[in-house]
């Protein structure tokens, strides 16, 4: 069953951040733990680990803006 990867909410105040870089390709394994994608949001730029162990699936592209909870890709 695939891990879906959720736009995180890092701040008490936080509706939205900007997804500026994958930090793994796309097909790619990647182990739970492991650096996944950077986040901006509020001014800072944060690295946000991979939920789980396995095979990335990449559904929204890195450069644009997403809502909270929007599914970014999913882990299988």
């Amino acid at each position: 069953m695939a891990t879906e990867i959720l736009l995180p909410k890092l701040g008490f105040s936080m509706n939205e951040g900007e997804l500026t870089e994958w930090m793994a390709e796309d097909g790619a394994q990647v182990t739970e733990g492991d650096p996944l994608f950077a986040l901006e949001a509020d001014k800072s730029t944060n690295e946000v680990e991979a939920p789980a162990t396995g095979t990335l699936r990449i559904l929204k592209p890195a450069g644009e803006t997403y809502e909270v909870g929007t599914v970014l890709g999913t882990i299988e």
